[in-house]
């Protein structure tokens, strides 16, 4: 006959067993965080490039886990002074900070930082990467084209202007480089973001301006500003009849602005990875897929090492276009 006290003890074990496999299974699903509202410091005013990916990722991230993410704009010194606050937050996994190209060309062009991008932040992940694109206030650029706009400027050196998030943004660079490659000259104009550069823009208080795609569709598409031409060797499908680049005959001009997002140095690497899996879960969301569509970006796939890896290098690529332009911030 069988022993029924050995099977009774088999089932018995079975039983707690199938309890730690549900219980971690439950906990895998509900790890407690957030258990109150998550900082996210962007480091522009409202309007601007960063905030048109930031506020849509703040909707669903509140959508998604019943907690706010309370975006805090803190402007000014071409997003660094928000970078310089985002950096001595509490590492507590709950403050993070959403900057971009800007930070990677700022230690190249700024004599002195009081924060470290690679050393006083975790880079976590890439949220949004979109073509540069070259706008003008049509009342006050006849140009129809971007041939027509390099006549003009190299038959009136220095009668045209151009505005930027701030010097030393990526804004900026993308005008010097465009000046470097086309042999052309234009006033720079910085502004404490990019929502007041295009609002000035336009009012026809500037001419042009070298943007982010993100900040610029909707006022393109509305008819507010004119688009010439996008940055790198492919047309973006939200601007389908605007050229690129490589088709006007400057294959080197390939400038992305891209956002990303990092963490204060020392916060829990556990609290870091439930932040990366939530925007990757964001990423997938018919919301945020339809709003990155709609201003031609692209939401990042790369891993947390592939995107330190990439801001490494974004500031070695920069540094070199900072020294052929000479451009400078005190």
């Amino acid at each position: 006959m069988p022993d029924i006290s050995l099977q009774r003890r088999d089932a018995l074990r079975a039983a707690a067993a199938a309890m730690v496999t549900l219980t971690g299974s439950s906990w895998a699903q509900s790890p407690g965080w957030p258990t109150k509202p998550v900082n996210m410091v962007v480091p522009f005013p409202a309007g601007g490039g960063t905030d048109a990916f930031a506020r849509p990722l703040a909707a669903q991230f509140s959508k998604s886990t019943g907690r706010a993410l309370v975006i805090d704009n803190r402007g000014g010194a071409g997003g660094t002074l928000g970078a310089s606050f985002a950096a001595k937050a509490p590492a507590d996994g709950y403050n993070y900070f959403m900057g971009g190209t800007h930070h990677v060309i700022a230690p190249s062009v700024y004599a002195r930082l009081d924060y470290d991008l690679e050393r006083d932040f975790v880079a976590l992940a890439l949220l949004a990467s979109v073509p540069q694109v070259v706008v003008v206030n049509p009342r006050t650029v006849t140009a129809k084209t971007i041939q027509e706009l390099i006549a003009d400027l190299r038959r009136k050196p220095g009668s045209f202007n151009y505005a930027s998030a701030g010097a030393g943004t990526s804004h900026h660079l993308a005008g010097e480089l465009f000046k470097l490659q086309t042999n052309t000259f234009v006033t720079h104009i910085p502004y404490r973001g990019a929502g007041p550069a295009l609002q000035d823009l336009m009012g026809g208080n500037v001419d042009m301006m070298f943007d982010g795609l993100g900040s610029s569709a909707a006022h393109i598409k509305g008819g507010r500003i004119k688009a010439l031409m996008v940055s790198g060797s492919k047309r973006n499908p939200s601007l389908p009849d605007v050229p690129c680049a490589a088709e006007v005959g400057l294959p080197d001009y390939n400038v992305t602005t891209w956002y990303g997002l990092w963490a204060p140095k020392n916060t829990p690497v556990e609290q870091q990875q439930h932040m990366i899996e939530e925007v990757r879960r964001l990423g997938q969301t018919p919301e945020i897929k339809a709003i990155w569509a709609q201003n031609g970006a692209e939401y990042g796939s790369l891993s947390k090492e592939q995107f330190a890896a990439m801001v490494s290098g974004e500031i070695k690529r920069w540094a070199q276009v900072v020294k052929a332009s000479g451009a400078k911030v005190e």
